[in-house]
C-alpha cells in the first residue's frame, strides 16, 4: 500500500540568522531536507508530499530532481495548517506519516518500526525523555499510562512542565482520520496557531488507541534551529561514521577530527590521520593510508595508496602502490596506474600516466598522456591552454624531462627521449633524441665592475 509522507519545510528558521532558509542549511554536505528526504525515500513504497514557504523557490531549485509532491503554505500558521495544505493531494485509503524537514537524523528503521504500531485506528507517536524538556511539547498520560494529551510549553502548567517526555512532532495516523480532525484544529492557544498536536486530544475524545515509540538516539529526533544546534548534529553524525568504519577495519586516529559528506567504501588495514575529509563517493582499498589534512572527493584509491599531508584528490583514479603528496593537488580526470609518484606542490587535471612514473616536485601536467617509467623533473609545466582551447600533451615511456621545462602543447616526446632541462619544447622529440630549446649562455666579463 502507498504510504502518504508529509514533510514539513515552510519555516524560516529566524534565529539562524540566514538569507538561507533553514531546511537547506548544510550537514556533512547536504542540506538537512536532503537527509529527511533520504529516510523518507527508503520507507515502502512512500508518496511524499514536501511543504515549503519561507524560500520556498531556493528548496525548489535546491532539491529540484526530488520526487516530490510540492506544495506551498503561503502563510505559516502553524503544523497543522501545513499540513491541510497537503490533505488535497493525500491517499485517502493510506496510512500517513509527518515528518520535519529540520529534524535531519531520523532513520529509516526507527521510522518503519513506528508504521508498525498504528492500525486502521490508532495514532502512533514519537516520544522521547530528556533530562531537561524545556522547549518542547509534553506527553500527559492518565494513570493507566495512556495518552491523554500532548500540551505545548507556552500552554502547559508548572506540573506538566516538570514532565520529562516529550513530542518529538513526528507521528502517523490513517488519512482518513487526519482528514476528518484537521478542520476541526483551531487557534484557541497561546501561539495563536494550528497545533497539530490537538489531533491526539481529538483522538483520545474518540478513543481511538494512541501508541509511542522512543527512537534509538535523541539525536535521531533533535530539530535544528540554531547554528549550534547544527554544529552538535553534524559531530553525532560524523562519529556514526566514524563508528561504522572502524567496525569495518578502518583505523581513524581521531574521530572527532574526521569528517564523511557522503559514502565511504573502504578496504581492511586504512588508516586515516586527523582532519580528513572525504567528500562525495570514495572508495579506499585494502592499506591505504591518508595523512593529516588531506581532502579526497569522488574518488578512487586502490590497494596500498600512500597520500601525504596536505593533499587534495578530486575525480580521480589512484592505482595501487602510488604515493601522493604531500602538497599535491590531483583534479578531475586524472588516471594513474600502479606505482607512480606525485610529490609535493605537483598538480594534475585530465591526465593519464602509466605505472612507475613520477613527477616529484613543483610541476603541472594537466591534459597529458605519460607513458610507464617516465620522470619529470622539477617545475615541468604542460602549457595546455592557447587561450582559446585545451591540447594535449603526449609524452611516451621512458621519457627523462628535465627540470624547468615548458612542453608547449599539442606535442609529443618519443619513446625514451630525454628533454634537457630549461628548454621550451614546441615541437616533436623523436624516440631516443635529446630535445633542447634554449637561449645560448653568454658570459660577459667586467660586467659587475662597469654597473
Amino acid at each position: 500500500m502507498t504510504l502518504n509522507v508529509v514533510i514539513l519545510a515552510a519555516g524560516q528558521g529566524t534565529r539562524m540568522r540566514s538569507a538561507k532558509p533553514k531546511v537547506l542549511h548544510p550537514l556533512a554536505g547536504r542540506p538537512l531536507l536532503a537527509h529527511v528526504l533520504a529516510a523518507a525515500e527508503a520507507l515502502p513504497q512512500p508518496k511524499i508530499h514536501l511543504v515549503v514557504g519561507h524560500g520556498a523557490d531556493q528548496v525548489r531549485a535546491s532539491l529540484a530532481n526530488a520526487r516530490v509532491d510540492w506544495v506551498e503554505q503561503a502563510q505559516q500558521l502553524g503544523t497543522g495548517h501545513a499540513v491541510m495544505q497537503a490533505l488535497p493531494l493525500l491517499d485517502p485509503d493510506a496510512q500517513t506519516l509527518i515528518l520535519y524537514g529540520d529534524v535531519p537524523l531520523i532513520t529509516p528503521a526507527t521510522l518503519t518500526a513506528l508504521l508498525q504500531q498504528l492500525t486502521a485506528d490508532a495514532v502512533a507517536l514519537l516520544t522521547v525523555r530528556l533530562p531537561n524538556p524545556t522547549g518542547y511539547g509534553r506527553i500527559l498520560r492518565n494513570p493507566a499510562g495512556e495518552v491523554v494529551a500532548i500540551v505545548e510549553e507556552k500552554d502547559a502548567t508548572p506540573a506538566q512542565r516538570a514532565i520529562d517526555e516529550v513530542n518529538t512532532g513526528i507521528m502517523a495516523l490513517p488519512t482518513a482520520l487526519l482528514a476528518r480532525w484537521l478542520p476541526q484544529l483551531s487557534t484557541g492557544n497561546a501561539q495563536g496557531e494550528y497545533y497539530l498536536t490537538d489531533l491526539v486530544a481529538m483522538a483520545v475524545a474518540e478513543g481511538k488507541p494512541i501508541a509511542t515509540l522512543h527512537p534509538a538516539s535523541f539525536d535521531e529526533v533533535t530539530g535544528v534551529n540554531t547554528r549550534q544546534q547544527l554544529a552538535e548534529l553534524e559531530r553525532s553524525y560524523q562519529r556514526q561514521q566514524a563508528n561504522a568504519l572502524m567496525a569495518a577495519g578502518v583505523s581513524i586516529i581521531d574521530p572527532a577530527r574526521f569528517d564523511l559528506r557522503g559514502r565511504c567504501q573502504a578496504g581492511e588495514d586504512v588508516t586515516l590521520d586527523v582532519n580528513v575529509v572525504l567528500e562525495g563517493d570514495v572508495t579506499l582499498g585494502d592499506g591505504c593510508t591518508i595523512g593529516p589534512n588531506c581532502l579526497i572527493r569522488n574518488s578512487v584509491l586502490a590497494a596500498g595508496v600512500v597520500v601525504e599531508a596536505n593533499s587534495l584528490i578530486d575525480g580521480a583514479v589512484i592505482g595501487p602502490e602510488c604515493t601522493i603528496g604531500p602538497f599535491a593537488r590531483i583534479r578531475p580526470g586524472t588516471r594513474l596506474a600502479a606505482k607512480v609518484r606525485v610529490g609535493n606542490f605537483v598538480e594534475t587535471k585530465n591526465a593519464v600516466v602509466e605505472q612507475g612514473s613520477k613527477m616529484n616536485h613543483l610541476s603541472y601536467i594537466g591534459d597529458a598522456t605519460i607513458g610507464a617509467g617516465v620522470n619529470i623533473g622539477a617545475g615541468t609545466i604542460t602549457c595546455n591552454y592557447d587561450g582559446k582551447s585545451k591540447h594535449r600533451t603526449t609524452i611516451e615511456s621512458g621519457v627523462f624531462v628535465g627540470s624547468n621545462t615548458a612542453l608547449v602543447a599539442p606535442v609529443t616526446i618519443g619513446r625514451d627521449a630525454t628533454v634537457a632541462a630549461g628548454s621550451t619544447i614546441t615541437k616533436e622529440v623523436p624516440a631516443e633524441a635529446l630535445g633542447i630549446a634554449r637561449g645560448q649562455q653568454r658570459n660577459v666579463d667586467g660586467w659587475k665592475s662597469r654597473r
